[in-house]
């Protein structure tokens, strides 16, 4: 996936933060660039953007909770640029609020857009990707995909589950051409933070990253696909170290969210 110029993308949650930064990013690179979100006039003057930069780009306002929007969606990029190379699965909602005040219905919510909307997205590009024999499906986590924290336990749980969802798709499809990645960033600087449903409040701990730093991470990875990206290259280690110590991590991460 080297040669991006002409290559078709499409990009859930496009209309903010890293979806949109990503979405310009591929645009520079050359890609063709499919808009998707619920935000019509942010997703039609991100296009607009873009197309006055020399890129090509479509706005899709469609909710991806929709499965057959975005069957009908994907079949209109495909009748647009002839193909779909790479499907990045960003769009996704935050909840801080602690286990016991997390309804049920709220986290069957969470895991609609989270994981079942990552699904039924991935599912509609890959008989496409199977006929070109290539693709790249890149799905967004979160460093809590890795590593749950106080007042995230349902969107912990989400992000986890995305990542057995990534696993055991890369598995499924390898040897047939199709590459899957999953991407951890670290808390970023979008308005992701501000939008969310939040009932309790911890202090910000660690580093933070731009949304750029993202993007420029997401973009490395079409062009060299791998299996997993940390734009913020601590974090593995925060992951081996989880796995070997966890009780170690458990008194680092409390002490921290004091």
């Amino acid at each position: 996936m080297a040669d991006l110029p002409g290559r078709v993308a499409i990009v859930t949650g496009a209309s903010a933060g890293i979806g949109q930064a990503t979405a310009r990013a591929l645009g520079r690179a050359g890609m063709r660039v499919a808009l998707c979100a619920r935000r019509r006039e942010r997703l039609e003057a991100l296009a607009a953007e873009m197309r006055g930069a020399g890129a090509e780009a479509a706005a899709y306002p469609l909710d991806v909770t929709d499965a057959p929007a975005v069957g009908a969606m994907v079949d209109d990029v495909a009748a647009r640029w002839g193909r779909v190379d790479v499907l990045i699965n960003n769009a996704g909602r935050g909840f801080a609020a602690r286990f016991e005040d997390t309804a049920p219905q709220e986290f069957r919510d969470l895991l609609e857009l989270n994981v079942l909307a990552v699904l039924t997205a991935t599912q509609a590009v890959l008989p496409l990707m199977r006929r070109q024999g290539r693709g790249h499906i890149i799905n967004i986590s979160s460093v809590v995909g890795r590593r749950g924290i106080r007042g995230r336990a349902a969107y912990a749980a989400t992000k986890f589950a995305l990542g057995g969802l990534t696993e055991s798709l890369r598995m499924e499809l390898r040897g047939s051409g199709i590459a899957v990645s999953l991407v951890y960033p670290i808390y970023t600087t979008t308005e992701f933070h501000d939008v969310e449903t939040k009932r309790v409040v911890f202090p910000r701990m660690g580093p933070v990253q731009s949304v750029e730093q993202v993007a420029r991470a997401i973009v490395r990875c079409v062009k060299r696909p791998r299996a997993e990206v940390y734009p913020y290259w601590p974090v593995r280690l925060l992951a081996v170290l989880s796995a070997a110590a966890p009780g170690l991590v458990d008194r680092v991460m409390a002490r921290l969210q004091r």
